[in-house]
């Protein structure tokens, strides 16, 4: 099983304090998710020269709305940053006119990106609050079809929607999400923002998230499932402690060990 954590690049700072962090845990974690934010100055790629890529693998989110395919930036992109992993998402229109943007669909960006490298490991996004589960697993199945070799998802929080979706990611490299809400206003964000249904019984608190974290990874273990950390506005620390990675590790030995990364361009 692979486990993956984001840090959001606000600053090289932060960035640094939270990769620190994850080197600290030492257990089991072996991918670093940057996403690509317009509202901060650092380009997700530009990560690439900060994280030691022997013992992590780095996958840089792009945008598809940043990229003309016909201009071929992404592919300098990729060339130059010697990147092996990457996940393309469709991305927000920026707020006002500060910035351009194209008219470009993810699927033909995969569809671009994996004739140019065949073989790039492409990963896509899926949110199972977006849209009914049809429409999404459709969706899915389209950008499979265009190229992408596995999925990122959006948090959960329903361990019954994980495994309706779990039917319908066979054979797919999947990250199941999860992004602790230990507050009313993060839970609010996450229902207006985002579409997200909690069930009966959430709370936003430290207790319930860890708890619910540490059944998707014990179902992800039984199930040959990955899991990817989004940990928004909490203690790192507080949450960590008592996530036990370490275990999923024990259940799922051949994923956990340092993983050679497949050179590209050697």
């Amino acid at each position: 099983m692979n486990i993956s954590f984001e840090i959001v690049p606000r600053s090289l700072e932060a960035f640094e304090k939270q990769y620190a962090f994850v080197q600290s845990l030492d257990s089991g974690i072996n991918i670093i998710n940057v996403p690509d934010i317009q509202r901060f100055d650092i380009r997700s790629w530009e990560l690439a020269t900060h994280i030691d890529r022997r013992k992590y693998r780095f996958i840089p989110h792009f945008r598809a709305i940043d990229f003309k395919i016909e201009s071929g930036e992404l592919y300098r992109i990729i060339e130059q940053y010697r990147l092996d992993d990457i996940l393309l998402v469709t991305g927000d229109p920026p707020e006002g006119l500060k910035r351009s943007y194209y008219n470009t669909d993810v699927i033909d960006l995969i569809r671009a990106v994996r004739r140019r490298f065949p073989a790039l490991n492409i990963y896509a996004g899926f949110d199972p609050h977006r849209q009914g589960l049809q429409h999404e697993c459709h969706y899915i199945q389209r950008k499979a079809d265009a190229g992408a070799n596995g999925f990122f998802s959006q948090p959960f929080y329903d361990h019954r929607l994980v495994e309706l979706f779990a039917e319908h990611m066979d054979g797919l490299e999947t990250y199941i999400g999860i992004s602790p809400v230990v507050t009313p206003a993060s839970q609010n964000y996450w229902e207006v923002k985002n579409h997200v249904k909690f069930p009966k019984h959430f709370r936003p608190d430290y207790d319930w998230n860890v708890e619910f974290a540490n059944r998707l990874i014990d179902s992800a273990a039984e199930n040959d499932w990955h899991v990817y950390f989004m940990p928004i506005k909490v203690d790192l620390h507080k949450y960590f402690e008592r996530i036990g990675l370490a275990k999923a590790c024990q259940r799922s030995h051949s994923q956990c060990h340092r993983q050679e990364r497949f050179e590209l361009f050697a």
